[in-house]
């Protein structure tokens, strides 16, 4: 017979930010272990539970006894089973002893093919495992495999866990499987809400678990279910208001996590702190309080907030009044830190900045400062910008720093620059930069707008690739504490998705020449280059395929604002019906160039006497009529007009390959038909090189 399986882990409160995590490797093992021993069919229905105190699971169609099944196993190959005369050797019948079998079942073995030689095969008929006897197994190894790194002890035990546990019920259908672990023994008596319930919850059947602790236990146990009545609650008395609520899925899933009986209350603060930008407010509330606050229809911060309570109070007054008082006194330290940090000018805190070290072997942050300003002033020239204003906003761009405001809330880094940049009256452009020049900080996230946001931020990010590995400190496997990677890819966006017309080499080799002689090591650039090349490769690898971006990046271009439409045009080049002959003509034509040309040899121009078959002088007609049309397509920057005026290189290409001897006995015509095959891949390969795209 085949009943559902709970299995609920009850603890102490669990981390709320892991709680999802935790729930999905708890459920997800279970069921894998639950698969390996044939006890469920191969993709079981399963609900996840997770609240603040508990993890569990119910699995559908759970078999009390797994059937019996034939199980193939290989013993060994022939040729070390039998010595030469044909007779079982040593080796054979030590395995089948350790199996329990002797020389007689030696019958019975199979032999077939296992790769380029035969081997043994012993089929054997398996009783399958029965539930209540593997139950102990299965929660062991679903304990050892959560992802939980920091593990505590409790009491007089010795088990860990990342929390108490306190309860393990364990029910297969009706019945209470014989089963423990972490110290526990399995009953059918769960934990109610904290505060709402009796305490103690009985569950009578597996597939009651849910609806059980709702009714009697005042616990939503569903993650999912929890999640979305807190989210239409939070939408409908935002809607109220006609406001929406400022707080994205991560504090929504941290919340939910906090509570098992959420209750969405609504709360106030006085007007008079909206003056302080409202960045600062979003942040103390979600960060400190984890409330919700309330956003106008033009995204402007009201002072209306929603709170996600644990309580179903008869007065729920009391619960706003309370977190109201707590919240003033956040907000007031807030408007305290703001209203200080206008006594004094963004420029006038830079000296402090020679006491914060930004790395022992490169300097303070304010000698990077000063290298950021060179830096800025010269991209924003390349940029066709003001180069003094990129200096200015580079001189201020990490001043907030030592901000009171930052020291409270890091995360406010920029953005405390820019207001307080607005306020001493800077220039717009440098206002936006101080905040603009951080972006992108992760994967999707906007771009800085305007060149002299673009300048400070490329100089932000190019001095730390560079400064850091100039000394020594590379990326390694998933080890990046300066989190290099981020920055080239937020180098690389900029210049490839903003289309900005810069060398990147140029712009490492400026970067560089901007540290005193002797801190950055020999080779550093080159090095920086290659790893932002491959960088380069991840970044465009979700949009296009491997081999056409292998084909544009194949000469290591160093300007990136035409990549997208490079790579646009090899694709429509490869729906040509010329494009494979061509591409594995122009791989043949590398590779006679790679075994013949020595590497900066300069071969003879073509003459056109030298060229005696009618092949070659075909092939040097269609060469030199394609010339032209060609380069005039791609200084055009009309790539797909280019590598289409290829097609018609087929045929004379096909001809001259059929008929032509290119290392002929005469030097002089060798060499000629080397120029002559030189010339055509250069044609050829303007664009990218299309030997990359032969299969």
């Amino acid at each position: 017979m085949n009943h559902s399986l709970l299995i609920e882990l009850f603890t102490e409160e669990l981390p709320p930010k892991a709680l999802p995590k935790l729930a999905s490797a708890f459920a997800n093992t279970v069921v894998a272990e639950l698969k390996a021993r044939h006890l469920v069919s191969a993709e079981p229905a399963f609900e996840v539970f997770a609240s603040p105190r508990r993890l569990g699971v119910t699995v559908q169609g759970v078999l009390a006894q797994a059937p019996d099944r034939e199980v193939e196993e290989k013993i060994m190959s022939v040729a070390v089973a039998f010595d030469a005369a044909g007779n079982p050797a040593m080796p054979l019948l030590k395995k089948l002893e350790s199996k329990g079998l002797d020389a007689s079942a030696i019958a019975s073995l199979e032999r077939k093919p296992d790769g380029k030689a035969d081997a043994l095969f012993l089929r054997q008929r398996v009783q399958g495992d029965a539930l209540a006897g593997v139950i102990d197994a299965i929660l062991a190894e679903t304990i050892k495999k959560l992802p939980a790194p920091k593990l505590m002890r409790w009491g007089a035990r010795e088990v860990q866990f990342v929390r108490p546990a306190h309860g393990l019920v364990v029910l297969h259908g009706a019945d209470v499987l014989p089963a423990s672990v972490l110290g526990l023994t399995a009953g059918r008596a769960s934990g109610g809400h904290r505060f709402l319930s009796a305490g103690k919850v009985d569950i009578a059947h597996a597939d009651h678990y849910a609806a059980t602790l709702k009714e009697q236990g005042k616990v939503i146990a569903s993650f999912d279910a929890r999640r979305a009545a807190i989210v239409a609650e939070l939408n409908a008395k935002a809607a109220a208001h006609g406001a929406t609520i400022a707080g994205g899925d991560a504090l929504i899933d941290e919340v939910t996590g906090l509570v098992e009986w959420p209750v969405v209350l609504e709360g106030s603060f006085e007007a008079e702190f909206l003056k302080v930008p409202q960045e600062c407010l979003i942040l103390t509330m979600q960060q400190n309080q984890k409330y919700f606050p309330l956003l106008d229809a033009q995204g402007k911060l009201t002072n209306r907030y929603l709170i996600v309570s644990n309580l179903a109070s008869k007065d729920p007054g009391q619960i706003v009044h309370g977190n109201g008082r707590v919240l003033r006194a956040r907000l007031s330290d807030a408007k305290f830190f703001y209203e200080q940090d206008q006594k004094h000018r963004l420029d006038s805190r830079l000296g402090r900045m020679a006491n914060v070290v930004y790395h022992n072997k490169i300097g303070n942050q304010l000698e990077r400062i000063t290298r950021l300003e060179t830096v800025a002033a010269q991209i924003a020239e390349g940029l066709g910008a003001d180069s003094a204003l990129a200096a200015r906003a580079a001189h201020l761009a990490k001043a907030d720093l030592v901000t009171d405001m930052v020291g409270e809330f890091p995360e406010l880094q920029g953005i405390m620059g820019t207001y307080y940049a607005r306020l001493d009256g800077e220039h717009e452009a440098v206002a936006e930069a101080i905040e603009g020049h951080y972006h992108p900080r992760f994967a999707g996230d906007t771009l800085p707008q305007g060149p002299i946001a673009q300048a400070v931020a490329l100089a932000d990010k190019l001095e730390t690739l560079v400064g850091i590995w100039g000394i020594g400190l590379i990326p390694t496997g998933d080890k990046d504490p300066y989190a290099l990677r981020r920055a080239a890819l937020g180098v690389l966006r900029m210049l490839v998705e903003g289309q900005l017309k810069l060398d990147l080499r140029e712009l490492l080799a400026r970067t560089a020449a901007s540290f005193p002689a002797g801190v950055v090591a020999d080779g550093t650039v080159d090095g920086v280059f290659g790893f932002m090349l491959e960088r380069l490769k991840n970044l465009l690898a979700a949009d296009y395929p491997a081999a056409d971006i292998d084909a544009v990046l194949a000469d290591a271009p160093s300007q990136f604002d035409e990549i997208g439409r490079k790579l646009a045009a090899v694709a429509q080049f490869k729906a040509l019906p010329e494009a494979a002959a061509l591409a594995a003509a122009n791989k043949r034509i590398r590779n006679i160039l790679k075994k013949n040309v020595a590497e900066g040899e300069t071969l003879p121009a073509i003459n056109p006497a030298l060229l005696v078959e009618a092949a070659e002088r075909d092939l040097h007609a269609a060469l030199a009529a394609l010339q032209a049309p060609v380069e005039a397509a791609f200084k055009a920057h009309d790539y797909t007009a280019a590598l289409k005026q290829l097609a018609g290189l087929r045929a004379p290409v096909d001809a001259f390959f059929d008929s032509v001897m290119v290392m002929a006995d005469d030097l002089a015509v060798r060499g000629n038909r080397l120029a002559l095959l030189a010339a055509l891949s250069s044609l050829m390969n303007q664009v990218a090189d299309i030997s990359m795209l032969a299969e």
